[in-house]
């Protein structure tokens, strides 16, 4: 079980997940899986601010990654292409450009996204200039990128990561030099926002995927 303290009711939550996941991933992974990357996730995420939302967060954060193992094996077929968003604390960046994305293609693209250091919460100044184009980001939360994440990527993009990004084969890699908006107010965000938006819609392009409302 991972180490950080959990009260009765986190406890229940976590073991109430688990039954969830296990209903989910039933004739693909055994609870013994399930609860094992439940455990990892939940200890990966013991940085964050969010104490009070930490079950929740770890049963999203494993279902992500046992649905990646699960697209990566072939026990779970997908043929919508996946994109990986990559920079240090996944709390603006990455999480503006999940957000375009997200808001543009729809269920056209699988989105996820990472950091090698991730923060205690999401960039305020993020948030509000993303909900100012009607995009709410406010239910995302920073997390590390995995093995699992990276290895069913179709296409990586790294913002700002530099050697900590991963580097596997047969994927394709991106590199957009963005300013970082850790720190930064809002106005400044807007500007980096924008330019996430254009970069997004010309890999939409690339990728041949057209927008949610196309």
């Amino acid at each position: 079980m991972a180490t950080l303290a959990l009260s009765l009711a986190q406890r229940h939550a976590l073991t109430e997940a688990a039954v969830r996941l296990q209903r989910e991933f039933d004739g693909t992974f055994n609870l013994e899986t399930i609860q094992r990357y439940l455990d990892d996730s939940l200890e990966r995420l013991s940085g964050a601010v969010y104490l009070d939302y930490v079950s929740l967060l770890a049963e999203r954060f494993a279902r992500e990654r046992l649905t990646a193992i699960a697209q990566m094996e072939g026990l779970l077929v997908s043929d919508t292409p996946t994109v990986l968003f990559l920079c240090v604390h996944n709390a603006g960046r990455s999480q503006m450009a999940s957000g375009w994305l997200r808001h543009l293609a729809g269920d056209r693209v699988q989105v996820l996204s990472g950091g090698s250091a991730p923060a205690e919460t999401i960039n305020p100044s993020a948030v509000e200039a993303m909900a100012e184009k009607g995009i709410d980001i406010t239910d995302q939360y920073p997390k590390p990128w995995t093995d699992e994440t990276v290895g069913v990527a179709d296409v990586i993009v790294s913002m700002g990561c530099g050697d900590a990004c991963p580097v596997l084969p047969g994927k394709r890699y991106l590199d957009w030099e963005l300013e970082d908006p850790a720190g930064k107010g809002v106005d400044s965000v807007r500007q980096i926002r924008d330019d996430i938006e254009q970069r997004v819609r010309r890999l939409m392009d690339e990728l041949g995927v057209e927008t949610a409302d196309a």
